[in-house]
């Protein structure tokens, strides 16, 4: 092995344990008692391990309710988004239509916006909709800041699939549906998963408008049931930690799911335009 290739393998590996860190700092202070987490040694091995903070957590009114409700406004808005944002993406890259590329802009600024500069103008909207503290709503919510993202990445993947493809299916009995459904769609399907799981993540890890829409508590989604771990007289890390670690549970376990068709897509997109 030459020495380009050790310094490479080394930089990879201080990056990736890096971004590990934190995730194994929050496991490792769930498996830890009380005392030790309120302990000046910062431990980087928990020499104690126990299961009470994920009792804790697990039994903490309202948990198994907040994950069915992010689940539910999640899995809407991501399934939404993808199928609206891969419609988009193709009439963005297959038609050529007035006003395209004002289009394509007015996406990409839509994309810049934060989230705070849309919360105040959803507010009011929903309001004066009467759709306040309703899931659904919060689900169109995600569905709207996650389109943008998914039309515009979904454009690049399908840029990346030469029309002739469809036409050559078609001079073969295929009509237009057919052809983008035996050839286009699965030639789509990594960009898909990619696109879905960075979508996902989104959704699943929103704050401001699952706090700021949803009022009734039976309604509210885990990120903002996580806060509850905080109170006028402290907050109760191993709890939260515990939480924490269960919280990122759905998102790793869809992330196995998919991480073959995802890595394929992510490097595909990388050298498409």
């Amino acid at each position: 092995m030459n020495g380009k290739k050790v310094t490479g393998n080394v930089v990879a590996i201080v990056i990736a344990l890096f971004f590990a860190f934190p995730t194994y700092w929050m496991v490792s202070s769930a498996l830890k008692p009380t005392k030790d987490l309120l302990s000046t040694s910062y431990d980087l091995i928990p020499f104690s391990v126990t299961g009470a903070n994920f009792a804790t957590a697990w039994t903490k009114p309202g948990f198994l309710g907040s994950l069915g409700n992010s689940l539910f406004v999640t899995l809407t808005a991501v399934v939404a988004a993808i199928v609206v944002g891969m419609l988009a993406a193709l009439a963005m890259s297959r038609m050529r239509f007035r006003g395209r590329k004002g289009f394509l802009m007015l996406m990409l600024v839509a994309q810049m916006a934060p989230f705070e500069a849309l919360l105040i103008p959803m507010f009011l909207m929903m309001r004066d909709l009467d759709l306040l503290d309703k899931l659904p709503s919060l689900a169109l919510i995600y569905f709207a800041v996650t389109l943008p993202f998914c039309a515009w990445t979904l454009r690049g993947f399908v840029n990346g699939i030469p029309y002739e493809l469809e036409e050559a299916a078609m001079v073969d009995g295929c009509g237009r549906w057919g052809a983008f459904r035996r050839v286009t769609l699965p030639l789509l399907g990594p960009g898909l998963v990619a696109t879905s799981v960075f979508a996902f993540v989104t959704a699943w890890n929103e704050f401001l408008f699952g706090l700021s829409l949803i009022k009734d508590q039976s309604k509210e989604t885990l990120p903002v049931w996580l806060s509850g771990f905080q109170s006028n007289f402290g907050t109760d890390w191993g709890g939260a930690m515990a939480a924490s670690a269960l919280f990122t549970l759905p998102v790793l376990v869809f992330f196995l799911i998919v991480q073959r068709k995802m890595v394929t897509g992510v490097t595909a997109g990388a050298v498409k335009g």
